[in-house]
């Protein structure tokens, strides 16, 4: 089969990322004798700097893990709602909807905390051996991708007249970001700089990583970030609003590890994060598959899986949520699932259709409820956490996302999918080179709701990384940018990769990501102004025309994209009886790499 680039493969180590300089920076890391957890560490650091469109130090992160010979667990770096977030605040400034934009929207951040706990427990480096490459980017440049530049020019007159400080940063003598031009982002790497100074006293490197989170946490990080989080900011509401952040919500909070939700599915075992994510939306599909699919890529294949992913969407808005008793067993059983499968037909469904799990009756918001249409010049190819970062016809922006995979010698596995605190999310913060985040625009500010707006709770991400194991051994680590079209194609991944051919005698990675890819709209999106398609779906211009043809014929409103605008996958893999590490990584965009020998 032709794929775009081999799938690597060697013994010594496999890294694939969103980002060549991210990917060549985890490899370093493993050349220098860490193991797979300081190369992610380093790798993401890197990542914050060199698609700051994308990701930052302030926004969420989700991590799986599964050490060599332990079992795999979920690190969360997602943040809660501040104390003062409350559904009656909002509501008192006459909102319906959180902000898309500005600091109403920042959760407490927990992207940087996350990689701290995973270097002090699971790591061998020092901090400084991790931070050096991204402080290295950020004080002498780095050749930004055409996007970086491209997103600045979406928000040139926000950051002109509002967000000044990010024009200090971004639009430096008033130009861009451009291809083939050094970037560099100095007081980023000065805040690195003056992290590690200092912690250097603190003690032996697992004393200067726990320094390092008190300072995020209780010093001169977080007091800039509560400084910013309270200046009156412009945002997607039209108005100016100051956040509801403060020191005490940045001091109690840390990242923590629980355990996955999981699914057997022929012989597989694919692990996610919780009902906190959207992760479980992956399981569930996998559980409406019936015992024999239709052949890969028919039409019969594609409508399964369209109508089977609208039946999982709706019952995330009904159920998931970081709240107490989210049903997932019930979700996740054979009756349940047996059940739901019987509601697919030959003729696409329109219609949001959650389910009754346990007999419980669902509840879906008033926004889901009156059908929400889609914002005016809905564009489909960038709902939620687009391919591209963009400007909606609202006036709203929406930042993308990373994704990080490595695998080592030792057989230790990571995947992690960075995201939040873009640069068009909130203003740079201008002690410190990056923006907060904006994720509690994901939350309901309707009472009662499993993903309701509360302080404390975390608001429900579509970060979700995945790891599956085989016959109870871990061998793939997987994930993908794209918000709510996350875990459609990486069930389109996951299923190229479990049931055709392998290539070398390993699986067939690139060839399962180079293949056509499509996805739908079909419930209230996860990013403001939270719109839906009832009925679409966007597919490559690759896609046989013949299924393309059938679909429509089925009642699918089918949108044509470009040949290579679906999916943005990175995926490593282990086969643990031959010793031989594999990885490849997405085409599209033309900058994910994945390296390895």
């Amino acid at each position: 089969m032709f794929t775009t680039r081999p799938t690597l493969q060697g013994t010594f180590g496999m890294v694939s990322s969103t980002h060549w300089l991210a990917s060549q920076s985890a490899m370093a890391v493993l050349e220098d004798g860490g193991n797979a957890y300081d190369a992610a560490v380093a790798g993401a650091f890197v990542l914050h700097v060199v698609e700051p469109h994308l990701n930052g130090p302030a926004g969420e992160v989700p991590i799986l893990l599964a050490p060599a010979g332990g079992e795999v667990r979920v690190l969360c770096g997602q943040g809660v709602a501040p104390a003062g977030a409350t559904i009656e605040h909002y509501r008192g400034l006459g909102l319906d909807l959180v902000p898309g934009t500005g600091p109403l929207a920042a959760a407490v951040p927990g992207a940087f905390d996350a990689w701290m706990l995973l270097l002090r427990d699971h790591g061998t480096k020092s901090l400084a051996d991790v931070l050096k490459y991204a402080i290295g980017y950020a004080e002498d440049g780095h050749a930004c991708v055409e996007n970086v530049g491209a997103t600045v020019e979406t928000v040139r007159e926000l950051f002109e007249t509002e967000w000044t400080t990010s024009a200090d940063v971004y639009l430096p003598d008033g130009k861009s970001p451009r291809p083939g031009e050094l970037f560099r982002n100095p007081a980023l790497a000065a805040t690195w700089q003056r992290l590690l100074a200092e912690v250097a006293g603190a003690g032996d490197r697992e004393a200067q990583i726990e320094a390092a989170r008190e300072v995020w946490r209780s010093g001169f990080i977080a007091e800039a970030l509560v400084r910013q989080a309270g200046r009156p900011t412009m945002d997607t509401s039209g108005e100016r609003h100051t956040g509801t952040l403060t020191a005490a919500d940045l001091a109690s909070w840390s990242a923590s590890y629980e355990a996955p939700a999981t699914y057997d599915w022929n012989g597989w075992t694919l692990c996610k994060a919780g009902p906190w994510s959207q992760g479980p939306v992956l399981l569930q599909q996998l559980a409406l598959l019936p015992p024999e699919l239709p052949a890969y890529g028919s039409a019969d294949y594609v409508h399964l899986l369209i109508e089977g992913c609208k039946l999982a969407m709706a019952d995330r808005e009904a159920w998931y949520g970081d709240a107490d008793a989210v049903p997932l067993d019930d979700l996740l059983s054979a009756e349940y699932n047996a059940a739901r499968r019987r509601l697919i037909d030959g003729k696409a469904s329109h219609e949001l259709r959650p389910g009754s799990p346990g007999g419980r009756a669902p509840r879906l918001c008033e926004h889901a409820r009156v059908v929400a249409p889609a914002e005016p010049g809905f564009d489909p190819m960038g709902a939620g956490e687009p391919t591209v970062a963009r400007l909606t016809a609202d006036g709203g922006t929406r930042g993308d996302t990373c994704h990080l995979d490595v695998v080592d010698r030792w057989g230790n596995m990571i995947a992690a999918t960075p995201s939040g605190g873009w640069l068009q999310s909130n203003p740079v913060v201008p002690e410190l080179g990056f923006p907060l985040g904006t994720r509690l625009q994901m939350t309901w500010l309707e009472a009662g709701l499993p993903n309701s707006l509360a302080p404390g709770r975390r608001p429900r991400t579509t970060l979700t990384p995945s790891i599956a194991l085989r016959d109870g051994v871990p061998v793939l680590a997987f994930g993908t940018p794209g918000g709510d079209q996350q875990d459609q194609w990486q069930l389109h991944f996951f299923l190229a990769v479990a049931t055709r051919a392998k290539a070398r005698g390993g699986l067939d990675l690139q060839g399962a990501i180079d293949a056509p890819n499509w996805h739908n709209d079909s419930f209230p999106g996860s990013f403001y102004p939270r719109g839906m398609r009832p009925g679409s779906v966007t597919v490559e211009s690759r896609m046989d025309e013949a299924v393309v043809e059938e679909l429509r014929r089925r009642g699918h409103d089918v949108t044509v994209g470009d040949a290579w605008s679906e999916g943005r996958l990175c995926a490593v893999a282990r086969d643990p009886e031959a010793g031989i590490l594999s990885a490849a990584a997405n085409p599209r965009g033309m900058q994910g790499y994945a390296v390895g020998r």
